[in-house]
């Protein structure tokens, strides 16, 4: 294996190992791939992270815009993700606007503005997680995935609201808030008091609407996930972790606002595989 194809799949596994699972789910000729489009969702969400500042993070989008775009496809750019990106795209013709628009959406992450309502988060979800849902499984079958891009919306909306719940005493710690403006109103509560607050009531409400938001979107994926061929199923396995984790969040004697919800490595390992394998149930 060369030494670039092992740092992708290395920076998948230690920033996003519930995605480095389910790629390994994948034919052994479509891991590689996989591994560069999580590898560089990695990079641009981890990018507040590791620069903090926001003019500096989005000049280091603009960087990822400008790779992206250069017409010179096969030109390595000497980073091992940034040329393992370029030669997926290239191989699999994968649309560069899907990544153009998700490198827009993840300017939101590099500041403090409230998410101002849940179609703008449901917008937000579409962009990321939803379309590296999309993008992955045009890799592993392009005459497939396009039947299944509505499901694949669905299941991103699921995916990404579960994993933002899931870092809520992050976002909150930092100044963040992903819930949106319009349920913390219905809450009684607000971005500001959300952030700065005790956690209280209305923002207890708060984390159950948008747990709720998520759990219609992910029962939305259910009804129409048993159609999934065997050949896209990698690419929608992290939905096999999301109803867990939102059942994690329900029970759990903390609220998500002030603990994160976890799953034991043998829990998702077998998630992973009963779906990998069974695929999904008629709902």
């Amino acid at each position: 294996m060369a030494e670039n194809t092992k740092l992708v799949m290395e920076t998948v596994r230690a920033a996003d190992h519930d995605r480095y699972l389910t790629a390994l789910y994948a034919p052994e000729d479509k891991r590689d791939p996989l591994f560069s489009l999580y590898a560089f969702n990695a990079e641009i969400a981890g990018i507040r992270d590791r620069i903090h500042e926001a003019l500096p993070g989005e000049v280091r989008l603009q960087w990822w815009r400008d790779v992206i775009a250069a017409e010179e496809d096969g030109a390595e750019v000497g980073h091992p993700v940034a040329d393992a990106l370029k030669a997926t795209i290239s191989a699999h013709h994968l649309p560069k606007a899907a990544f153009e628009n998700m490198l827009e959406a993840r300017i939101f992450d590099l500041y403090d503005d409230p998410m101002p309502s849940r179609s703008d988060l449901e917008g937000y979800c579409g962009e990321t997680a939803a379309a590296l849902i999309q993008l992955a499984a045009m890799v592993l079958d392009p005459v497939a995935a396009p039947r299944f891009a509505e499901l694949a919306g669905r299941a991103g909306c699921a995916q990404a609201m579960t994993g933002l719940l899931l870092l809520l005493p992050l976002h909150r710690e930092r100044g963040q808030c992903f819930v949106p403006a319009d349920i913390l109103a219905a809450a009684g509560s607000s971005p500001e008091e959300f952030v700065t607050g005790d956690g209280g009531p209305g923002a207890e409400r708060a984390a159950a609407a948008t747990i709720a938001l998520a759990r219609e979107h992910l029962s939305a994926f259910e009804q129409g996930a048993s159609a999934l061929p065997v050949s896209l199923r990698p690419a929608f396995l992290p939905l096999a972790l999301s109803g867990a984790y939102l059942d994690k969040m329900e029970r759990a004697r903390r609220s998500p606002v002030k603990e994160v919800a976890r799953l034991s490595v043998l829990r998702r390992h077998w998630l992973l595989f009963r779906r990998a394998t069974r695929g999904w149930p008629v709902a």
